[in-house]
């Protein structure tokens, strides 16, 4: 049976951010913020939150933006923990 991980801290504040986002956030705006893509992929493989891609226009050329979103389970982790 697969060890249940812990949770770090800088998950834990990617899964708090990604909480308060209702359609999620694009990757670029994760990394704004300083998640590294190490953490997001981690937050996705634990199955606390997905990816999406999406095609967006800016500045007039087609771009693939990659939204993360929150699951169900990455809610719940986040409650166990309570406050910080």
């Amino acid at each position: 049976m697969p060890r249940k991980r812990r949770l770090g801290q800088r998950a834990r504040e990617a899964l708090t951010l990604l909480a308060s986002e209702p359609d999620g956030a694009t990757e670029a705006f994760m990394h704004g913020h300083g998640f590294s893509l190490r953490t997001l992929v981690g937050l996705v493989h634990a199955r606390l939150a997905t990816i999406q891609s999406e095609i967006v226009i800016a500045g007039g050329e087609r771009v693939v933006a990659t939204r993360i979103k929150i699951t169900d389970a990455g809610r719940r982790a986040i409650e166990r923990l309570g406050p910080e």
